[in-house]
């Protein structure tokens, strides 16, 4: 069934995109001028823990600020103060921390941050404002969150572009060449966009984000209640390389979801016909909290201008995850913090987080 309306918006979203004009969203290791956050408050995302998790928050802050800029929304000046407080305990140097009266529903900023774009030849930056739907409706209300692309582009004065769908920011990982990689398991789902077909979807993906194809991976792991999001199973570390969860415990759940991808992404190609290169990441044992196993991941990092920040889990293969990601990151610094109360959120240190590229 056809959602009414669709021909029309789709008729009216692709009359001029990003890639017509130039536009595209460059790769998480290049230049950035920030990080943007939303200070976590909404208690039912972390129920019973939420005291916990500023400090493993703060110690990311503390990791990026020390390089570049970190934008954080907050709903007031009194959610501000006791942001401030957090990060003042945690010896965070706030002069490079900046605060915006942006009121959020939660505080997984990779999904419902602005998508920001780039003009390589004319300097101009843009933002993308997709729908946000909170996961296919799982958790409302999600209405202050599905603005916030269009707030931040209206106070800083980008351009904007409203495409009429639903896509989340962790839901596809960039190489910064042209590919775009992603699951069917998310942008498939119905609870997202279920009057587009894969080729209708594919062309949103390349037109918004100024990409030349798209690769696509099948489930993602474990207690993901986001549907299968990418940057807990595969991420690129350049334009040829990607690092792919890998379970060793034949027995475990992931094993086999795990094992799909991998012979899926010794399948593909890039567009001169280049096999990717993939790396194996490994995943910890399972953590599992009030009898829930929480998706868990070492590919869940953060790459900044001069550090990668990596989710930790008190497990033996902590050490080993860093050494990897360490190896295509040489001239950063690895930083491993403890993740394991962060988790019982169901994401890590890239959900809570969205880059701001430079020009």
């Amino acid at each position: 069934m056809v959602e009414q309306g669709a021909d029309l918006n789709w008729q009216q979203d692709f009359l001029t995109t990003p890639k017509d004009l130039g536009f595209t969203f460059p790769a998480e290791w290049e230049a950035q001028d920030a990080l943007w956050l939303s200070w976590p408050h909404k208690e039912a995302s972390w129920p019973g823990k939420i005291d916990k998790i500023y400090a493993p928050y703060c110690a990311f802050i503390k990791a990026v600020s020390a390089h570049q800029k970190v934008r954080i929304n907050v709903e007031n000046e009194e959610m501000h103060e006791f942001a401030l407080q957090h990060l003042e305990a945690a010896g965070v140097a706030t002069e490079e921390i900046e605060f915006f009266y942006h009121a959020t529903n939660d505080a997984w900023c990779r999904d419902h941050g602005p998508a920001f774009v780039i003009n390589r030849e004319t300097g101009e930056k843009a933002v993308v404002d997709w729908g946000y739907n909170a996961w296919g409706g799982k958790y409302p209300p999600y209405d202050l969150d599905d603005v916030i692309p269009t707030r931040i582009a209206n106070r800083f004065g980008h351009r904007l572009f409203t495409p009429s769908i639903v896509m989340e920011g962790g839901s596809v990982e960039f190489n910064g060449a042209g590919t775009v990689l992603t699951t069917t398991a998310c942008l498939l789902n119905e609870n997202r966009n279920p009057h587009l077909t894969k080729e209708q979807i594919e062309r949103y993906l390349l037109e918004f984000y100024g990409q030349k194809q798209v690769l696509w991976l099948g489930d993602g792991i474990v207690g993901d209640d986001t549907d299968g999001h990418i940057d807990d199973i595969t991420r690129f570390v350049n334009e040829d390389t990607v690092l792919t969860v890998v379970e060793q415990n034949p027995s475990d759940e992931n094993y086999a979801i795990l094992q799909e991808n991998l012979k899926t992404l010794k399948e593909m190609r890039l567009p001169d016909g280049r096999p990717l290169n993939i790396v194996e990441l490994p995943m910890p044992k399972p953590v599992i909290y009030d009898d829930q196993r929480l998706p868990a991941s070492y590919a869940n990092f953060y790459i900044g201008n001069k550090v990668v920040v990596v989710p930790t889990f008190q497990d033996e293969n902590d050490a080993k995850a860093l050494e990897i990601i360490s190896r295509y990151f040489p001239d950063r610094e690895v930083v491993g913090i403890d993740s394991v109360d962060l988790i019982w959120g169901l994401g890590s240190f890239h959900c809570l987080s969205q880059q701001e590229p430079s020009i």
